[in-house]
């Protein structure tokens, strides 16, 4: 895959913007904001050492909103010629028009934009694959796994992808910036067993700079013994245990905090963390930082989606909620004032001071001494208005310290707030996935249904 020629569109995608934002000006709109983008990418799909499917995308878009007062109108196209830039504003001024008036509608204030000039946060690395060489890979990778034991019978396939984009966006109260970036993921999913003893597993890698992916064959090996550690599963019966979440998983537990206190559940009354700004929500030891400005990181941005800066924050310190996630509209419903996270966080990281340097996996068996290591969960069921946990969970018995066997076809359950609250500690295996990062989090106690 060649890289796109973003010098050459920089300039280009600047004019369009502002073009747009201009014609929006003269129909009479009171605000706008537009941005052009353009991506592709490359995915290739391998299944027993065959190629599947080979997949390679490119598409480019032009998007308006329009405001008249404190109503709003959006339209996009794909087409960049004038005339479908005038029809593509004149669309959105259409809708503007006819819409019911929000009090919250409309631009960020200007003193909250990135005015200045971003700083170049390294966020484009584009990887010169071929579909052989993508091919060649991800057949690696799902060869070792199945080169692991005989017990490897059957496989998912493996997969290798790149995407790399460009936008800009510009608002008619001065903003006007963009960048490159890249994303870059190889992953496989081998299967072990036989009729009822059959089970599947999975690992990933993904980066911005492709040569910090884990090695093929690494992750397909690493992918086979999660496997096969899990055949000849048992049940267990009703109990109430302390619960390791494994990191991986223990990412949506952050994942989940973020979701209860962002804007849209805040103003919307839809979250068991209603008005807990300032209150303790965690234990004393636990601390969660967020930081946009990591070289090359996924989730590293020096605006959000718009255009607002972002800033170093720690959400949490001490246990203590320090901010809500809230675009320019979500904080004008809440009568507070946006935190630049219209689109998500940006690289949050969940830390304990009770962490210490031997708390990897292992060590917080050792800590946890008898109950479950949880390890893949299974369907939804999360309520965010009342915090209530009740997940399918697939993981490990422990006693001693030390993993006795698979469990599989068990419940755990259990509020949110209650887990928040019981975390005893958090391990130093610390993994970062898209814009969050945490090691395994062990939590007090939690109600597990089974036999």
């Amino acid at each position: 895959m060649q890289p796109l020629p973003h010098q050459e569109h920089r300039a280009q995608f600047e004019d369009l913007v502002t073009q747009a934002l201009a014609f929006a000006k003269t129909l009479g709109a009171s605000d706008a904001v537009a941005e052009v983008s353009e991506g592709q990418g490359l995915a290739v799909n391998v299944r027993l050492g065959e190629v599947e499917t080979v997949e390679q995308t490119r598409d480019r878009s032009l998007s308006i909103t329009v405001y008249a007062g404190q109503r709003r109108g959006s339209a996009s196209t794909s087409d960049f010629s004038r005339v479908a830039l005038e029809q593509t504003v004149q669309a959105a001024w259409h809708i503007a028009r006819y819409t019911a008036e929000d009090p919250a509608a409309g631009l960020p204030e200007a003193d909250k934009l990135m005015l200045q000039g971003s700083p170049d946060l390294s966020l484009y690395h584009p990887w010169a694959i071929t579909v052989d060489e993508a091919a060649r890979l991800a057949i690696e990778a799902e060869e070792a796994a199945r080169g692991v034991s005989k017990q490897i019978t059957n496989s998912e396939g493996a997969s290798v992808d790149s995407h790399e984009g460009q936008f800009v966006m510009g608002n008619t109260r001065g903003f006007l910036d963009g960048y490159t970036y890249t994303r870059h993921g190889l992953s496989v999913v081998p299967i072990a067993g036989r009729g009822d003893n059959m089970q599947r597993d999975y690992w990933y890698t993904s980066d911005r700079i492709a040569h910090r992916l884990a090695a093929p064959a690494e992750v397909g090996r690493y992918a086979a013994q999660r496997v096969l550690s899990r055949l000849n599963a048992r049940r267990l019966s009703t109990r109430q245990v302390p619960v390791l979440f494994e990191a991986p998983l223990a990412l949506g537990l952050l994942g989940a905090l973020t979701q209860a206190v962002s804007g849209g559940a805040l103003y919307r009354k839809t979250t068991f963390l209603l008005d807990s700004l300032g209150q303790s929500i965690f234990p004393d030891h636990v601390f969660i930082d967020e930081n946009p400005f990591v070289p090359a990181a996924l989730g590293s941005g020096a605006f959000d989606d718009e255009g607002v800066r972002t800033e170093l924050r720690q959400i949490v310190s001490a246990g203590i909620l320090q901010s809500y996630f809230l675009s320019t509209y979500t904080a004008r419903k809440l009568g507070m004032q946006t935190t630049g996270h219209a689109g998500g966080s940006h690289n949050l990281r969940l830390y304990s001071t009770k962490t210490n340097p031997s708390d990897d996996l292992a060590g917080m068996l050792k800590e946890m001494g008898t109950g479950l290591l949880v390890t893949e969960l299974i369907g939804q069921g999360v309520n965010y208005v009342t915090g209530d946990y009740s997940r399918g969970a697939f993981g490990y018995w422990v006693e001693n310290g030390e993993i006795q066997y698979p469990v599989q076809e068990i419940t755990i359950a259990g509020n949110l707030k209650d887990m928040f609250r019981q975390i005893v500690k958090v391990g130093a295996d610390e993994l970062t996935r898209g814009s969050k990062t945490t090691g395994s989090i062990l939590i007090e106690r939690m109600s597990i249904a089974g036999t």
